[in-house]
């Protein structure tokens, strides 16, 4: 097996390294560098950046707005972004809820969330864990009662990164309590202007604001923003989260950290 890179992915790596070195903004590059807190314009500018040039969704496919590339170009990609000291975009929507969406939404669900999610005009945040559900994730207990053609939502989410930048939130609720804890969960799409939702901070050791609790309080959701069927959020949340988990590799930029660290070691 030749695990080698052939001629046309070094000319695809020289492509977007040319990109990167003369579209990156420089007080961006700063930021990142020096572990500066990023702001909402900071990171939408830059995810404009991208979708102007077409590569702001490398794992979508070409009729949704996507480049179209082979797996090898996606991981060339994503390993120079880290080594031209870009930031990265806020994942959830373009790398976790896109994908869902693409392989279980309905059109309408497509036509309505996807462009305004490639363009940047709308960002997303995650509402799985919460304070008695996190690696249990099926322990949860969010609920959403239905009520005609609405969910009536009650919980409270923990460790929602960048939900106070963000519009909307996708999340798992419990729909039913009947069978196993997997059962009974739906994947919901929420406008994070309802009344009804709370946001507050949560600081983390280094003291930057990157991620917060959420509270919903009767917060009434169209049963139409359901993803997939009723019910069977379970496997749709797993689905994304082999998604969640590949966009965090990001190996150019462990690359850098780690150059960092030795130059910081090797000081006098």
């Amino acid at each position: 097996m030749d695990l080698t890179f052939g001629d046309q992915d070094a000319a695809f790596r020289a492509e977007v390294r040319e990109f990167l070195a003369s579209s990156t903004p420089p007080d961006l590059k700063y930021k990142v560098r020096n572990g500066i807190e990023m702001q909402r314009e900071d990171v939408v500018g830059w995810h404009k950046v991208l979708y102007d040039r077409g590569w702001v969704a490398p794992s979508w496919p070409k009729e949704y707005g996507g480049p179209g590339w082979s797996l090898t170009q996606k991981y060339i990609f994503d390993e120079e972004l880290g080594l031209a000291g870009a930031p990265r975009i806020v994942v959830f929507g373009i790398n976790m809820c896109g994908p869902v969406l693409i392989g279980f939404g309905t059109e309408e669900q497509k036509r309505r969330f996807l462009p305004p999610m490639l363009s940047g005009e709308e960002i997303w945040c995650q509402g799985y864990s919460e304070p008695d559900a996190g690696s249990d994730l099926a322990s949860l207990r969010t609920t959403a009662i239905r009520d005609g053609d609405e969910w009536v939502i009650n919980g409270t989410k923990t460790w929602t990164t960048k939900a106070h930048w963000s519009d909307w939130c996708f999340l798992l609720a419990r729909t039913s309590s009947e069978g196993k804890k997997q059962e009974g969960i739906s994947f919901i799409l929420v406008d994070l202007k309802s009344p009804g939702i709370e946001i507050r901070p949560i600081y983390l050791m280094d003291g930057l604001h990157e991620t917060n609790m959420v509270f919903y309080t009767d917060v009434r959701v169209p049963v139409a923003n359901t993803v997939g069927k009723i019910h069977k959020g379970w496997s749709i949340g797993k689905y994304l989260l082999a998604h969640e988990r590949m966009s965090g590799g990001s190996l150019g930029q462990h690359k850098t950290i780690l150059w960092q660290l030795r130059e910081i070691a090797t000081q006098d």
